[in-house]
This record gives structure tokens, C-alpha cells and sequence, in this order.
């Protein structure tokens, strides 16, 4: 959703002080942000009391509310999120390190390339969670086989990015630093990761949000504790509210995962020209 820019006149309307009047932007940029998010919910309210459907196909948002409280003070979200969180920031953590080395490693060795490049043109287009039933039989169902499966379907956004990063550093600025006396390591560490940063961070920021829909699939296919077990739980007990509370649940969790790498990329990259730019993050 696009940053609604905010311009402070310079006097404040009405006579009002200027703490009040930079409150008054700041709650109407704020509102401007969550409309759309507001309007989805009442009209999701009102069609739910209309009776246009049954309790059991679509309940009120006010219940399901109501129900995430309930399972917040009973401390089940908590450990459910913690859970889901987990499993989803551990494969991630994994996907960063080694897809960004291989990625490095494509685009550097004529022998990486070869052996990689094919695997990543299979693999990246199909639908890795068809692996999930081979990682059951070899792993089982527990934590272990939830996250390889998460890594197996997000690393390749890492490493594609990586590779697309790094190959399209400009050579002006390796053979700039080449003719200063840079070795291989200060070419790498100095000229090529900081140019190739923007493109590598936007595959992480795709990776990210990856890892937690695929923990989720997993924890529903496989069962279990975590966000998307605790919504097949309730489906198995025509626990609609309860559904509905995982799906909430889960976009607020997303949500969160992304404006915090959104922030993280703002601020590893404070001296790249983006930074200087309107974003939609």
C-alpha cells in the first residue's frame, strides 16, 4: 500500500499547535493506511449478521476475535505462533546462509554453474511441496522434516536472486577496483556483495514470507502444534470460528514478518539511493 505523503503547511490549520496539528496528520495518514483493511472487516461483519450465510460458513469477525483473545489467554496462540515462527525463521535462516553462497558460487565458478544451474532451472518452477511426502517417509513428521521442506521450497528465490545480483554488478566497478590492487576478497567483500545487496535482499524479502506459508501447509498436512495444525484441529471439529481466528492469525503474522524485513532493509541498505526514494514497504 503506498505511503501517503504527509506535508506539514506552515502554519497549523485553525490556529491549533503544532504537536496537535502533526498529530492530526499523523492519525489521518494512519487511517488512509488501514482503510481499505477497515472497510474489508466491517463489510465482513455485516455480511456475517445479515444471515446471507450460516454461523458455520462464515462467522462474525467480532467472534473471531473474540476467540483469538480466548486462545491468547489461554497462552495456546502463544505457543502455536511460537511454533509456526520457529520452523519459519529457522528455514529461512538456513535459505539466506546457503542460498546466498551458492548463489555467489554460480555466479563465480564456471563449475558451480554447471553443476547448480540445471537444478535450479527444474526445481525453481515446480511445486516443491510435492517433496513433502518423501520427507515424511525419510524424516517423519516432526520438526525436522517441517523445516526441510520449508528450505527445499525457499531457497531458490535466494539464489536466483543472488545469481541475477551479482551478474549484473557493473564492470566498471570491478575493473576499477582490480587496477587499485583489490584482491579477490576485497573485490567480493568491497565491490561486489554491497553492489549486488538490493537485488539479494529483495530475494530474502520473497523468501521470507515463503518460508512462513509453506511452515503453515506443513504443520497442516503434517499435523502437529502450530498455526496451521491448530486450524486443521478446528476444522476436523466443524470449528468454524476457530478457522477463521488461524486465518487472522496468520495474515497478522505475515503482516508483521514483513514490515519487520522491510525495516531490516532500510536499514542495512541507509546508504544505497533507494533509501532516499517513496517505497510501498
Amino acid at each position: 500500500m503506498a505511503r501517503v505523503t504527509q506535508i506539514m503547511p506552515a502554519d497549523a490549520p485553525g490556529g491549533l499547535p503544532e504537536k496537535a496539528a502533526r498529530l492530526v496528520y499523523w492519525l489521518f495518514g494512519a487511517f488512509t493506511r488501514v482503510f481499505s483493511i477497515v472497510l474489508l472487516l466491517a463489510a465482513w461483519e455485516i455480511l456475517a449478521r445479515s444471515g446471507t450465510f450460516t454461523h458455520f460458513q462464515l462467522p462474525a469477525f467480532s467472534e473471531v476475535v473474540e476467540r483469538i483473545g480466548s486462545d491468547a489467554w489461554s497462552g495456546d496462540l502463544w505457543i502455536n505462533t511460537a511454533l509456526t515462527l520457529y520452523r519459519a525463521l529457522t528455514a529461512f535462516a538456513i535459505c539466506a546462509v546457503f542460498g546466498v553462497i551458492i548463489g555467489m558460487a554460480m555466479s563465480r565458478s564456471a563449475i558451480a554453474n554447471w553443476f547448480f544451474d540445471p537444478i535450479i532451472s527444474v526445481g525453481f518452477p515446480m511445486p516443491k511441496i510435492a517433496f513433502l511426502p518423501v520427507v515424511i517417509l525419510w524424516l517423519g513428521v516432526y520438526d525436522v522434516s517441517k523445516i526441510t521442506i520449508i528450505v527445499i521450497d525457499a531457497i531458490f528465490p535466494v539464489i536466483a536472486a543472488t545469481v541475477i545480483a551479482i551478474q549484473g554488478v557493473e564492470r566498471e566497478l570491478i575493473w576499477s577496483a582490480r587496477n587499485m590492487g583489490a584482491n579477490n576478497r576485497e573485490l567480493l567483500t568491497q565491490i561486489v556483495l554491497p553492489a549486488a545487496s538490493p537485488q539479494i535482499m529483495t530475494g530474502l524479502q520473497v523468501a521470507l514470507p515463503l518460508s512462513l506459508i509453506v511452515a503453515v501447509v506443513a504443520e497442516m498436512l503434517m499435523g502437529g502444534y502450530g498455526l496451521g495444525g491448530a486450524m486443521m484441529t478446528a476444522s476436523r471439529f466443524a470449528n468454524s470460528t476457530g478457522v477463521f481466528a488461524g486465518i487472522v492469525e496468520i495474515a497478522v503474522v505475515g503482516y508483521c514478518l514483513v514490515k519487520v524485513m522491510a525495516l531490516i532493509r532500510r536499514r542495512l541498505l541507509i546508504w544505497h539511493q533507494e533509501s532516499n526514494e517513496p517505497t510501498t514497504a
